[in-house]
C-alpha cells in the first residue's frame, strides 16, 4: 500500500512540476517485444485488441502502418511529443468547438501513430460519453465500458484492452445518461492517478466531447496537462473557435490547434 501511495504521489507531482518524460529515443530493451519493466506484466495481462486495416481505413484511421496518408498524423505525433517532453506533460486532451470536426478521428490516428514507436507506451481513453465512437471506429465492443472502470464497478484491467505491446485503449460500451457525474467526480481523477501509477504510460490521450455542446469537457479538462483543439475548415465558425480556445486555456495548457479538412488550391495560390 505504501508503494502504491508513493507511486500516486509521484504521478501527481509530475503533472504539477516541470520535468523530463521518459526518454522517447531509447532503444527497446527487448527486440522481440515492446518495452519491458515498468509494469510490463500488467500490460501483458490485458485482453488483446485486434484491428483490421481495411475497417480502419474506411473510417479514415490510416496510421496503423507507415504510409503516405499517415504522414500528417506522424508529424503531429512528433511535434506533440517534443512539446510534451519539454514541459514534462503526460496527459493530452483532444476536443473541438462543435461536433463533426474530426476530433475522434484525430485521437485514434494519433494513438495508432504512437503505437508504431515501440519504445513508447500510450493510452487512449474514450471520454466522449454522450456520443462514444472509438469502439465503432475500431470495430470492437468491449465487455465493459469505461464508465464502469472509472466508477469502480469493474477493475480497469478487466475493462481496458491492449493493442500490440504498447497501446492501451479504454472504450465506452454505450452512451452514458449523465456523463458529468463521471467526468467531474474526484473518484475518476483518483482512478486515473492509479492507472498512471500502475501502468506508467508515456502519453495518455483523452478523446473529450466538443466543448461548446455541454459541460462535459469543462468538467474534465483540469485533469489534463495540455489540450489540442480540432477545428474543421468548412464547419467551425471563428467565433466558436475563439470561445473554445479561451475556455481550454483557462483550464489547461493549449498545446496546439489542428485545422481539419482544409482544401489547399495550389493553382489559386500561384495566381494570387
Amino acid at each position: 500500500m505504501e508503494k502504491l501511495q508513493a507511486a500516486l504521489d509521484k504521478a501527481r507531482k509530475s503533472r504539477t512540476e516541470h520535468g523530463d518524460l521518459p526518454d522517447i529515443d531509447r532503444a527497446p530493451e527487448n527486440s522481440g517485444a515492446g518495452p519491458v519493466g515498468r509494469g510490463a506484466d500488467r500490460w501483458a495481462a490485458l485482453a488483446p485488441l485486434e484491428l483490421k486495416d481495411e475497417s480502419l481505413v474506411k473510417r479514415r484511421i490510416v496510421t496503423r502502418t507507415a504510409r503516405q496518408a499517415a504522414t500528417p498524423f506522424d508529424i503531429l505525433r512528433t511535434k506533440a511529443l517534443l512539446q510534451m517532453r519539454k514541459n514534462g506533460w503526460t496527459r493530452l486532451a483532444i476536443t473541438s468547438p462543435m461536433p463533426q470536426a474530426g476530433k475522434t478521428t484525430m485521437s485514434c490516428n494519433l494513438a495508432l501513430a504512437l503505437s508504431r514507436q515501440r519504445e513508447l507506451r500510450s493510452m487512449l481513453f474514450d471520454f466522449d460519453l454522450r456520443d462514444p465512437t472509438i469502439a465503432a471506429f475500431f470495430d470492437t465492443l468491449p465487455e465493459h465500458g469505461i464508465g464502469e472502470a472509472m466508477t469502480g464497478a469493474v477493475p480497469f484491467d478487466k475493462q481496458a484492452m491492449r493493442y500490440k505491446d504498447n497501446l492501451i485503449v479504454s472504450m465506452a460500451q454505450r452512451e452514458e445518461p449523465d456523463p458529468t457525474r463521471i467526468l467531474l467526480a474526484d473518484e475518476t481523477a483518483k482512478k486515473l492517478d492509479v492507472v498512471q501509477a500502475e501502468y506508467e504510460p508515456d502519453v495518455m490521450i483523452f478523446d473529450l466531447p466538443s466543448l461548446l455542446v455541454n459541460d462535459d469537457s469543462r468538467a474534465f479538462l483540469k485533469n489534463a496537462d495540455c489540450a489540442i483543439i480540432v477545428a474543421r475548415a468548412d464547419v467551425t465558425q471563428y467565433s466558436q473557435f475563439q470561445v473554445c480556445k479561451r475556455e481550454v486555456s483557462e483550464q489547461t495548457n493549449l498545446l496546439g490547434v489542428v485545422l481539419n479538412a482544409y482544401r489547399y488550391d495550389k493553382h489559386a495560390y500561384r495566381n494570387a
